[in-house]
């Protein structure tokens, strides 16, 4: 009898079903054809492999693309206008924060085989599962809303008006997604995507320097730091680094049904997705900031458009309306996904487009009222839609730290990942991510309690904080090298194929510390054998007092953080016309 390879088993198992949201095990089946589930045909030549990253790719451009969404196209165009190309190294920063955060969420997609929400309903229980999945309902239900704002004013630009254009789009969305068929769902996103190449001659009609673009890669704040630039900053890191993207990419990569055997090819999607988002972001940002220099500032995406055309003729301002409605289109499409992906974890309910209305009408019936109550908003008054389109990207980075230390404690749940976890390496850089948006939204909290404070004490608090953050990295470092010195011992243990008895745990101090090489061939074994146990039988990790003290405070600062967002918010509206898109 032949025998059967560890990795053509662990593929096999991590394939299989875990819950009522996965329609069944089976092939990847992508846009660009079929993988099947053994893996037979996917390596060898290069065209092969590439005709695999074809196939297993979609999750990560996906959601990346998303991300450029209608408030990611006025966010841009705003920064742009207002300020020229002084915020692209904000863009530039939040390079490592996308991919860092993306690429934890497809790991635990890709081992655990369930979706984000399940996780922190099963790992931190109920209480912690309601907020998060409340915070993202409310906050994606208002994202939705301004898609069809921005789906509204694109195809206002274009002659058609609005009584018609929402309704239209929300029974397109529809569409694109009830057809019980991930692959024919996937094919239309990907035809949306297509649509962005439109960037390239919309730039290039407005004749940008390299200069200027290079210049914007110096950290600075134009005009000194205050609340109006904070704002703006944290709206370019909420609608770059949304939360929403944390739940679709995990549940979409489940869905698609990829396993830790193709992580190499879903990594490399993801670093395309991150390229096309970004090269789109700049593009965006540059087409304002050299085609509008002077015209004053942004009132909303519509105006940018009538502008363009005035100043540079109508392509320009037709070229950005279309990316304007493509973007709301995919926008809309990604996030109410990532809504019912979450909405289905909570409940226990099928969800997954691979699954026919009639078998899943829960997740479908949830997208369908999604779509129809944020319609219905996007027709209130223009002043109540510009304080919601203001405020949707500023509250998505202010409650972004919230979703981010979830998902760290998640990829550092070892019970759930195994050999998968975080590295130390990976953990440094995810809870610099944390500190560094929760000091943002420090400095929003300052900037709008005292309106006055000078740059100068702000720009110092900033410097005390990442001092603190690094003084505190520091300790926990240090506190963890004993840690990590047993788990090399345990490693050694293991591989000479014993188990870890207690009684020998006094003396793994005096193991050899393991070679680079070594712990690599190990964590690869480890890796092609592990399978994460059924949830269900799972004993849920212990709350530790400071971890609970240190959630609940976290929850408690950013309930405060979005009370004065949108105090701020409100304060805009009154004092001056409210931005909107």
């Amino acid at each position: 009898m032949t025998p059967v390879s560890s990795e053509a088993v662990g593929v096999v198992t991590a394939a299989a079903p875990t819950h009522a949201g996965v329609a069944h095990p089976g092939d990847i089946v992508g846009a660009f054809g079929r993988i099947r589930r053994d893996g037979a045909g996917a390596s060898g030549g290069r065209w092969r492999r590439l005709r695999t990253l074809l196939v297993v790719s979609g999750p990560g451009l996906i959601v990346m693309v998303g991300d450029n969404d209608a408030g990611g196209v006025a966010t841009y165009a705003q920064a742009g206008q207002n300020y020229g190309m002084a915020l692209l190294w904000t863009l530039a920063l939040l390079i490592p924060v996308l991919y860092v955060n993306q690429e934890m969420v497809l790991r635990l997609g890709a081992v655990t085989r369930v979706g984000h929400a399940r996780l922190i309903f099963e790992r931190f229980g109920r209480f912690w599962g309601a907020f998060s999945v409340g915070d993202l309902l409310i906050l994606n239900a208002l994202t939705i809303v301004t898609e069809f704002i921005g789906v509204a004013l694109a195809l206002g630009f274009l002659g058609c008006p609005k009584a018609i254009a929402i309704p239209a789009a929300a029974v397109l969305l529809f569409a694109v997604v009830a057809g019980g068929s991930f692959r024919r769902w996937e094919g239309l996103m990907f035809l949306l995507i297509a649509v962005n190449v439109l960037v390239i001659p919309m730039v290039l009609l407005v004749h940008p320097t390299a200069k200027g673009i290079a210049g914007g890669l110096i950290p600075r704040f134009a005009g000194g730091v205050n609340s109006t630039v904070l704002l703006l900053v944290i709206a370019i890191v909420g609608t770059t680094v949304a939360p929403w993207q944390l739940f679709f990419q995990q549940s979409n990569v489940v869905d698609k049904r990829i396993t830790t055997r193709w992580m190499a090819y879903a990594r490399a999607d993801l670093v395309i997705g991150i390229v096309v988002v970004m090269v789109g972001a700049t593009a965006l940002m540059a087409v304002t900031a050299f085609g509008l220099a002077g015209a004053g500032h942004f009132t909303d995406a519509g105006a940018v458009a009538a502008e363009l055309s005035r100043h540079l003729g109508g392509t320009v301002g037709t070229l950005f309306a279309i990316i304007l409605l493509d973007a709301s289109l995919i926008g809309a499409n990604a996030i109410g996904l990532a809504t019912t992906y979450a909405i289905g974890d909570a409940m226990g309910r099928r969800h997954s487009l691979h699954w026919k209305i009639s078998e899943a009408p829960l997740f479908y019936g949830g997208y369908a009222l999604l779509l129809a109550v944020s319609a219905a908003v996007a027709f209130s008054p223009d002043h109540i839609l510009g304080l919601v389109t203001q405020g949707v990207q500023a509250l998505a980075g202010v409650l972004l730290p919230s979703a981010t230390v979830f998902l760290v404690l998640l990829c550092n749940d070892r019970a759930l990942l195994g050999p998968w976890a975080n590295s130390a390496r990976q953990n440094i850089v995810a809870w610099t991510i944390v500190w560094a948006l929760v000091l943002l939204s420090l400095a929003l909290t300052a900037t709008t309690f005292f309106p006055g404070l000078p740059t100068s004490t702000i720009e110092a608090g900033l410097a005390v904080g990442a001092a603190i953050g690094v003084v505190g990295g520091a300790a926990v470092i240090i506190a963890g090298r004993r840690y990590s010195a047993l788990r090399d011992a345990e490693a050694v243990v293991r591989t000479l194929g014993g188990g870890l008895d207690p009684d020998q745990v006094d003396e793994l101090d005096d193991t050899p510390t393991l070679t680079r090489a070594e712990r690599r061939a190990i964590r690869r074994q480890d890796r092609m054998e592990w399978q994460t146990p059924g949830l269900d039988g799972l004993a849920r990790p212990a709350m530790s007092p400071i971890r609970r003290a240190g959630l609940f405070t976290l929850r408690a600062y950013l309930v405060l953080a979005v009370a004065l967002v949108v105090v701020k918010i409100v304060q805009a509206g009154v004092v001056g016309p409210a931005s909107s898109l």
